[in-house]
């Protein structure tokens, strides 16, 4: 057994919430491009393409070639990359092995990849802001950024965006509208430029029940394989789906609150401003992280009896994402034996 702290998955709870995504898309005809660094896992992606994928989605071309080099055959790096030389030559490396798409958000942007891969098979989509207020063209624009990528010489498979802004009590359905309009604007904006967008791409996990797949043809989900105490608390995930925990040790009963040996360093310092704390308890779902440490995190069990000395708890991290990408490797439970899987991806940032 590993000594904790240590991230755990239920493979159960795991091919459960795989089915199910795939399912949806499935049955809303369209296809699911799991964004897979939420798990930066090798194992995790093949079960997402064995249940029928039509590939994945990365943040970085670190990841990409982590995923094409254990065998995955068509990876779109869902982010605004501005290339240079070594980057563009990284990314005409993988096309050897699989189809590659990146995103790009200004004529600018759009002109240095043409410059830098016009000669090469990789594809671009423009990046739609659509709420988020993060990274993307506006919509009406997306057509020019469009022409500019074809006038050096790269095809344009379409546009996608990312409804961050779902990340907010009740905003998962008004994000998902968000979504819609500016990416059906954005297409519209392609189709007036003479380009026609085979891929119109959105999706976020607390906003995809609402994705609208009248005008959505891929869905990139991230966080739905594992879940989180983000996604509990949005409740866009039941408590009973979440499929990676940390288990932890009691170490302290100091002040007659639980500590635990589970601290930043493995669940990850992220807050949202609508979090309860920083973590949940399943079996404690009255109790609250209230304050993390490098290596500590203290729990109010708002009056329940504390678990004793030297016992384990499970917690759901806040952001899943940044836990995982903390270890070395995450453990599979199943039928009580535990497996440990690579983080393959953990730490390629660029």
């Amino acid at each position: 057994m590993p000594t904790t702290p240590y991230l755990q998955i239920d493979l159960a709870r795991l091919r459960r919430n795989i089915a199910r995504a795939a399912e949806f898309a499935q049955g809303a005809g369209v296809a699911l491009r799991p964004h897979v660094k939420t798990h930066k896992s090798v194992e995790i992606a093949r079960l997402q393409l064995a249940a029928g994928a039509v590939g994945i989605s990365v943040a970085t071309i670190g990841e990409a070639e982590t995923f094409v080099r254990n065998g995955v055959g068509d990876v779109f790096v869902a982010y605004p990359l501005w290339l240079d030389d070594a980057a563009a030559g990284r990314l005409s490396d993988l096309t050897g092995d699989a189809a590659v798409a990146i995103g790009v958000d200004s004529v600018e942007g759009a002109a240095n990849a043409g410059r830098l891969l016009g000669a090469s098979t990789v594809e671009v989509l423009v990046e739609v802001d659509c709420g988020h207020h993060r990274s993307g063209v506006l919509p009406h624009d997306a057509g020019k950024v469009a022409l500019a990528a074809v006038r050096t010489g790269l095809t344009v498979r379409g546009v996608f965006a990312f409804p961050g802004h779902s990340y907010a009590p009740g905003a998962l359905a008004g994000a998902a509208a968000d979504e819609s309009a500016a990416l059906r604007e954005a297409a519209g904006a392609l189709r007036d430029a003479g380009i026609e967008p085979r891929v119109i791409s959105g999706g976020s996990t607390p906003s995809l029940a609402h994705s609208d797949t009248e005008v959505l043809t891929e869905l990139r989900p991230g966080v739905y394989v594992f879940g989180d105490a983000q996604q509990w608390e949005l409740g866009a995930m039941s408590p009973g789906s979440i499929a990676l925990t940390c288990r932890s040790t009691v170490v302290s009963h100091a002040g007659d609150r639980l500590v635990l040996d589970a601290g930043s360093k493995v669940l990850g310092a992220d807050r949202a401003p609508y979090a309860t704390g920083f973590g949940r308890l399943p079996d404690h779902p009255d109790a609250r992280i209230v304050l993390l440490s490098e290596h500590h995190a203290v729990v109010d069990l708002d009056g329940a009896r504390l678990p004793p000395l030297g016992s384990q708890v499970d917690v759901v991290p806040n952001h899943v994402c940044n836990a995982v990408n903390l270890v070395d490797s995450v453990y599979a439970e199943e039928s009580g034996e535990l497996r440990p899987w690579s983080v393959a991806a953990r730490g390629l940032n660029s």
